[in-house]
């Protein structure tokens, strides 16, 4: 079974560690004792958990764009990371109607430029892309969708991550295969965690309706999302990379996201952290038309499952209550890096 001792003195590179999954992340290679490079742009929200927790004391941070290779390579090769990961992206789907070019300059360029840095690296052994549950033709299924089913995202952001993908597999088929490196994607439903501060997430809309006392606006309560705690695809990434590294047949594409019964319309999960919450509040359904999203989408997991015998370890009322938690630690002035310590033991102890 996967232990988070594997990483302990191990070089590790992450990009995109200034945002919400980059910092969750460096915080358990951290306490696992890794030595982590992050190369991300500033933290793009304000407040941003990569500040409010420090996570800066963690990592060796440099602040760069993904899209600026010259640079990149300059920090990657500075580092000489065995593992990387790469998380930076753009990952709005309404900002990527708002702008495509940069969506899909830094979520498909950004891929090429990290790809190109592992490619000429001597030190690399597992690299690990980030994608996300979007990246696949959506028919409106009943039923998950399967690493082999076709890839055609339908928005810029989620046929940029499409695209993303197929530049991992070019690489894969191309360089990587004959150089012994061991590379995987992971396909990620949507996230919940304290400290998600984006806009246009229907937690972190929640958490602040809840700071100012107001109704929650809810603009599709009907679609229907894979929603889990961030620590469970994070756990998931940390397995995969670690024992692709070990032995590469472990290497692949993994989908990662909750079992059936965490599937929930947004009106439902909205319903859960109001009873979480408390406070008497309350929703409001205004739906605004907007631009095309998916209404149902879910993933088959049995790969990831199958292969590392893994299952998820918070079901999405546990998620929810650990999101109020972090956000009420937050709001009265509490150290949130020992909440989110705290958190991180609990869900690693959850899955033992």
């Amino acid at each position: 079974m996967f232990d988070l001792s594997f990483y302990k003195g191990k070089k590790v590179f992450v990009t995109g560690h200034t945002g919400f999954k980059g910092s969750w992340l460096c915080k358990i290679l951290a306490n696992a004792g890794a030595e982590i490079t992050g190369y991300s742009l500033a933290p793009t929200t304000n407040p941003a958990l990569f500040e409010i927790a420090n996570i800066e004391k963690d990592v060796n941070s440099i602040i760069g764009d993904i899209r600026d290779l010259n640079y990149l390579k300059k920090v990657f090769d500075e580092a000489q990371p065995e593992i990387v990961f790469h998380l930076a992206a753009q990952p709005i789907v309404r900002d990527s109607y708002k702008d495509p070019i940069y969506t899909y300059e830094t979520n498909v360029m950004g891929t090429v430029n990290i790809c190109e840095c592992v490619r000429h690296s001597k030190t690399v052994k597992s690299f690990l892309n980030v994608t996300t549950d979007k990246v696949y033709l959506n028919k409106e299924w009943n039923w998950g969708y399967r690493e082999n089913e076709e890839l055609d995202g339908y928005d810029p952001y989620s046929n940029s991550k499409s695209c993303s993908e197929l530049v991992t597999h070019s690489y894969i088929n191309s360089f990587f295969n004959d150089m012994g490196i061991a590379v995987s994607t992971a396909r990620a439903g949507n996230v919940i965690g304290g400290g998600d501060f984006a806009n246009d997430r229907i937690i972190p809309d929640c958490v602040r309706a809840a700071i100012k006392h107001e109704n929650i606006v809810v603009r599709n309560p009907f679609s229907t999302r894979p929603y889990q705690h961030v620590l469970e695809p994070l756990y998931a990434y940390l397995m995969i990379a670690a024992m692709q590294y070990e032995d590469k047949k472990y290497a692949g594409y993994y989908n990662v996201g909750p079992d059936d019964i965490d599937c929930y319309q947004t009106g439902s999960i909205v319903d859960v952290f109001v009873s979480k919450w408390g406070d008497n509040m309350k929703w409001i359904n205004k739906y605004d038309g907007g631009p095309h999203e998916a209404n149902f989408l879910k993933l088959d997991c049995s790969k990831l499952k199958a292969t590392f015998n893994w299952k998820p370890h918070w079901n999405l009322d546990i998620a929810i209550e650990k999101v109020c938690e972090w956000s009420k630690c937050w709001i009265n002035n509490e150290d949130v890096r020992t909440c989110m310590d705290k958190q991180i033991a609990e869900f690693l102890k959850e899955g033992k």
